[in-house]
């Protein structure tokens, strides 16, 4: 079985380091794909033996929708040559429960549908910890917080196209498509695990939230500094409550009622938000090494 993984970054730098640390680990430099969003001569020096697709950033009106429709062709051209193309965002990391799967070809050689969902979470920076600059940064933080939105398909094959954080699904199928969310497979979004780079990043967002362009990202990206210092604030006073328990409540929420909707023609996870956050088991630090090139 043949796989790869595709992303998409400008300039989070950080956020790209711990994605190339960890797929290239297990699926080889060479099968990953990095969509750079404007000439970028780092991105080579942080993925060696990446392939790099350079896209010119002239233009960021519709920006959402326009890169989606971009990311689909390539990952239909990609499907033609891979088995299955892995595709998260450059702050996302899939894990899996060692005990359940040896990895993310054991993963996807027992899924019949064409795409494959993970239970997402939120890892986030408590204040004092240490600095996450050149580790693997799941050896150092382990705070983390359910969430429904992050809860995405990750990977796809038979040209099957990602939506919303979901699949797309002509109207009339949607009532039909699989919800794949397989038990012990996990989403990690990095944005809050960084306060540093995530200070960085955010500066980016607000300068493209400015932009006099009709579909640039809006409140989110405009707010962006007052809505992490918020979220820091509340993951800060959120009760930690036990990790099987609460992998099992959010597991069962969202494998039950999935987001169907036919006039826009997608299908994706609910929209929860957990109230309690968890520490990670110790097994997430062992499944990506230390050293990027090992």
């Amino acid at each position: 079985m043949k796989i790869c993984a595709l992303t998409m970054v400008y300039r989070d730098h950080w956020a790209l380091a711990q994605w190339y640390r960890h797929f290239s680990a297990h699926l080889g430099a060479e099968n990953l794909y990095v969509v750079a969003h404007g000439a970028d001569e780092r991105i080579s020096q942080i993925c060696p033996g990446a392939s790099i697709i350079t896209v010119p950033r002239d233009q960021v009106g519709a920006f959402d929708r326009t890169r989606n429709r971009m990311l689909n062709g390539i990952q239909l051209g990609l499907s033609h040559v891979y088995d299955w193309v892995i595709r998260t965002d450059a702050d996302e990391l899939i894990c899996w429960n060692p005990a359940r799967y040896s990895g993310l070809q054991d993963i996807l050689k027992r899924q019949k549908s064409n795409a494959v969902f993970a239970l997402g979470m939120n890892l986030f920076e408590f204040d004092g910890e240490p600095s996450v600059e050149d580790v693997n940064v799941l050896s150092i933080r382990r705070n983390a917080i359910f969430s429904g939105h992050y809860s995405k398909a990750w990977a796809v094959r038979a040209g099957q196209d990602m939506k919303l954080h979901g699949i797309g699904v002509p109207s009339d199928m949607v009532r039909d498509v699989p919800f794949v969310l397989p038990r012990g497979v996990y989403l990690v979004h990095l944005k809050f695990a960084n306060r540093a780079a995530l200070a960085i990043a955010n500066k980016h967002r607000i300068e493209m939230a400015s932009v006099r362009a009709k579909g640039v990202p809006g409140k989110a990206w405009r707010d962006a500094e007052l809505e992490a210092a918020n979220f820091y604030i509340k993951a800060s006073q959120m009760p930690l409550e036990d990790w099987d328990a609460a992998q099992a409540a959010v597991y069962k929420t969202l494998a039950k009622q999935p987001v169907r909707n036919e006039k826009s023609g997608y299908v994706r996870a609910r929209s929860l938000r957990y109230k309690s956050r968890m520490e990670l088991p110790r097994w997430f630090a062992d499944l990506t090494p230390c050293d990027p090139e090992s």
